[in-house]
């Protein structure tokens, strides 16, 4: 083989990187959304390795929730993903839909900032544009869903109280959390991020839904407004 035709794949990748390996010693929670993706795949295509078509598919503008909201057909039509790498997507989805609904203790519990942003960070650290979502959570602060409000610039005209409040309402919440990326890598709240969290906060009380964070996620860290003191 020359060395243009040459590409590295998990096997060629040292044994402490590979994520199947890398599972059994640290855990799946240590795994990057795309590793995890990458052994659901387990095998690549011919020009990319199974991790680097995970992070080619988690590019999707909607990122992670693509793999969710995609048809299957749409799936299969991804270069390198085919009938059985859609049907191992769909039905590794499915598993974790089925067993979210198995009790509400299951749910995590968010007590503080840094379990919140755990819980997006490696999604959503990764993202090319501005997403502002929002995570539902019910009386004992379990999460109960992550919407997803807006994609693109962050500005009081993209993010309304009433796209921002109208799952939590639907969903009996009580309170919410909210979380946007900023592409620059930086967390800190630009003027921008603090007027809208005031308007929704003020929303929220007229509502009776707590607003009990706002996080902005960076380059692998984040801010949250109740730490710093502005909520």
């Amino acid at each position: 083989m020359s060395e243009g035709e040459y590409r590295l794949t998990i096997k060629n990748m040292p044994e402490d990187l590979r994520p199947r390996e890398r599972l059994k010693k640290a855990g799946s929670a240590a795994l990057s959304t795309a590793e995890l993706l990458a052994i659901i795949l387990r095998t690549g295509v011919k020009e990319e390795s199974a991790i680097q078509l995970a992070h080619r598919i988690l590019l999707e503008p909607r990122g992670l929730r693509f793999l969710t909201e995609a048809a299957f057909d749409e799936l299969c039509q991804i270069k390198g993903v085919g009938l059985a790498k859609a049907a191992q997507i769909k039905a590794s989805l499915e598993l974790g839909k089925r067993l979210a609904c198995l009790e509400p203790d299951l749910k995590p519990a968010i007590h503080n900032p840094d379990e919140a942003g755990s819980l997006v960070m490696e999604e959503m650290c990764y993202l090319d544009r501005e997403h502002f979502r929002v995570m539902l959570l019910n009386t004992k602060n379990r999460v109960l869903g992550l919407e997803t409000v807006s994609i693109g610039s962050l500005n009081a005209s993209l993010v309304h109280p009433r796209e921002v409040f109208k799952n939590a309402i639907q969903r009996s919440a009580a309170a919410i959390i909210l979380i946007h990326n900023h592409p620059s890598g930086d967390p800190s709240p630009s003027p921008e991020d603090l007027e809208i969290t005031v308007r929704l906060c003020e929303a929220g009380r007229l509502l009776g839904i707590e607003i009990l964070d706002h996080i902005i996620i960076g380059d692998h860290v984040y801010a949250s407004f109740r730490e710093k003191g502005l909520i």
